[in-house]
């Protein structure tokens, strides 16, 4: 599945109430700060339809009454509940702020502390995009609705509910008209929200998409352009951003109708108290203080009914938020610590395969009834076609994965009965491309033993090979790699990485493909590191180059999950076999490189 397939999944977006239960459980860790601003919010909501009515006063009781003193306490009041006012808005605000942090703070930590414990196979299926996305916007998207959603819904009751109370005390026969207006502007709204959320769900999706194809061709940068994919590339982000372009439009035409749709409706109801209104005026059963009020709490009802429209339509991209983010932190891992697992404090012994399967995919078998022993201290080259299963039988080891069925034993011991700490801590890992982590050169060589000191870090580096090139450069081992060690060579980031796995002194060591992309030279340093990481140590190495294994103690060929043959260098020579074939063609073929390099450099030296 590609990333862009990927993300084409869709979580339901319709009202699910267990799903906004669980967001609103977010912010239970913090309920003094929750309660804080509800409080804050309400008295500020609240103090804002009380002016309204105080305002009322002031013009009824005090300027057409022509009652100074009357007029001087509420216009007092007045101000003194301003203040209190103001210091409602600074608290809400605060509080909002602070609580909407550490939602976030709390959400991305579980997700992080989540993706820790996963298996390989999360990561096989779910691109790095989709995670990044979840750890991002959808946490956002929940700390939003959980403190400002929530708070423009409070305000929203407290505003219509005051209002409506205000209303009521000032003339309940002209509080009936206006609330009649209420249920056709709710259903209006509902209509056209409900439009809206469709087409905002569209570009949500092909947002996605786009954050995904950015993510692919940043990455694949020098693959693109190495084939001259540049065209189509852009080809097909141009449907995807015009796609995008069109659901906007459609979203954005509907949000521009709303808008004078709740103005009409509004200025009907205004229409209708200013008329009904005028009508109590002349018969005493109302007053200009009072229509002004009435004026006045229409606004405060229909903008409220608005963003409680609005809210919900933002809910329905956090339920989706929320299911997306859930089903990662809920994500159970497929290889875990079993119950009673203990950690012996060494994993060295023989490591036995006794009838191992495994598949990635179960129609698709990589490895079927394999057995092997590992002596140990013992050093295997794992040899044989791409894909035969080489790298499986390494990740099952390290228990990146377990065996579908079958046992592996470390020890006589079956090794599910021993902690993944206690198996992964003890096993030093040196990968084809090699991964350093942004920092200096000492830091990525620290990672394998933080509490190492620096002379330490020196020592392994010598051990590897890579204290010489390390000295020539600017700062030394305090040198920035760069992202992904982008700064360094192919080779210095292998020689680094090498010096990072003998640092963690390693029980097991496994070399996967360690030296292919390498010069000859760089090879040779890596491969006297590697004699030095080895010895008396049980080792896998995996190479294509059949060179840089001939003193393994054992070569065990594997093809179609099997083993096709096994012995040391010398003795499958003899045997004539897969692997003296694997050799004789290889060794032809670096045997045809140098002739072509000869022949190019000295063309006359090849006629003579």
């Amino acid at each position: 599945m590609s990333q862009y397939e990927f993300e084409e999944e869709e979580f339901t977006t319709q009202f699910n109430g267990q799903t906004v239960l669980r967001i609103l459980a977010q912010a239970r860790p913090h309920w003094p700060w929750l309660v804080g601003f509800l409080v804050a919010i309400s008295l500020v909501s609240g103090l804002d339809s009380y002016f309204t009515y105080l305002s009322k006063q002031i013009v009824d009781l005090g300027i057409i009454a022509g009652d100074r003193e009357t007029l001087t306490q509420l216009v007092t009041r007045y101000g003194l509940l301003i203040g209190v006012q103001s210091a409602g808005v600074f608290g809400f605000i605060y509080l909002t702020g602070v609580l909407g942090q550490r939602i976030r703070y709390d959400l991305r930590k579980k997700m992080f502390d989540h993706l820790q414990a996963l298996s390989f196979s999360y990561f096989d299926r779910t691109p790095v995009g989709w995670i990044m996305s979840r750890v991002t916007s959808d946490a956002n998207r929940i700390a939003e609705l959980v403190t400002w959603g929530l708070l423009d819904v409070t305000w929203a009751v407290m505003n219509i509910g005051t209002a409506i109370y205000f209303m009521m005390n000032i003339n309940w026969r002209l509080a009936l008209i206006v609330l009649v207006m209420i249920p056709v502007l709710v259903t209006v709204a509902s209509v056209f929200k409900k439009h809206i959320i469709v087409q905002y769900r569209k570009v949500r999706k092909i947002n996605s998409k786009i954050t995904g194809a950015y993510n692919e061709n940043i990455q694949g940068v020098r693959v693109i352009k190495a084939l001259g994919r540049e065209e189509e590339n852009l080809r097909e982000f141009g449907e995807l951003t015009g796609e995008m372009y069109r659901a906007g439009y459609r979203a954005a035409w509907l949000s521009a109708l709303f808008l004078p749709v709740v103005q009409i409706i509004s200025a009907f109801a205004v229409g209708s108290v200013v008329w009904y209104g005028g009508l109590q005026a002349e018969i005493g059963g109302l007053t200009i203080g009072g229509i002004q009020a009435f004026i006045s709490y229409i606004t405060f009802m229909m903008w409220p009914i608005q963003d409680m429209a609005r809210v919900y339509a933002e809910m329905q991209h956090a339920i989706a938020s929320a299911e997306r983010v859930f089903s990662l932190i809920d994500a159970v891992p497929e290889v875990a610590d079993r119950p009673g697992a203990v950690d012996p404090g060494t994993i060295r012994g023989d490591i036995v395969f006794d009838h191992v399967d495994f598949w990635y995919e179960e129609d698709k078998p990589v490895l079927q009834d394999f057995c092997l022993t590992v002596r140990r201290g013992e050093t295997i080259a794992l040899v044989g076609p791409t894909g035969g299963g080489k790298s499986t039988i390494v990740n099952l080891v390290c228990r990146f994965y377990e065996p579908k069925q079958g046992v592996i034993r470390f020890g006589g011991r079956d090794y599910t009965e021993l902690s993944l700490h206690a198996i992964q801590s003890r096993i030093g890992v040196v990968l084809q491309t090699p991964h350093l982590f942004s920092g200096t050169i000492r830091e990525n060589i620290r990672y394998g033993r933080l509490e190492a000191s620096d002379e330490e870090i020196e020592e392994v580096a010598r051990l590897a090979g890579a204290h010489d090139f390390i000295v020539t450069l600017d700062k030394g081992y305090d040198e920035d790699v760069g992202e992904g060690g982008g700064l360094l060579s192919v080779g210095q980031k292998q020689l680094v990485s090498l010096a990072r796995a003998v640092l963690a002194r390693p029980e097991i060591f496994i070399m996967d493909e360690a030296t292919s992309s390498v010069d000859t030279l760089t090879e040779a340093l890596i491969q006297r590191g590697m004699d030095e990481l080895m010895k008396d140590r049980t080792s896998f190495v995996i190479a294509h180059r059949l060179s840089t294994i001939k003193r393994a103690d054992r070569i065990v060929v594997i093809e179609d999950g099997r083993i096709a043959e096994t012995g040391t260098h010398a003795e499958l020579l003899r045997q004539e076999g897969h692997y003296y074939r694997l050799y004789t063609k290889q060794f032809r073929h670096e045997r045809e490189q140098t002739y072509d390099v000869f022949k190019s450099l000295h063309p006359e030296g090849v006629a003579a």
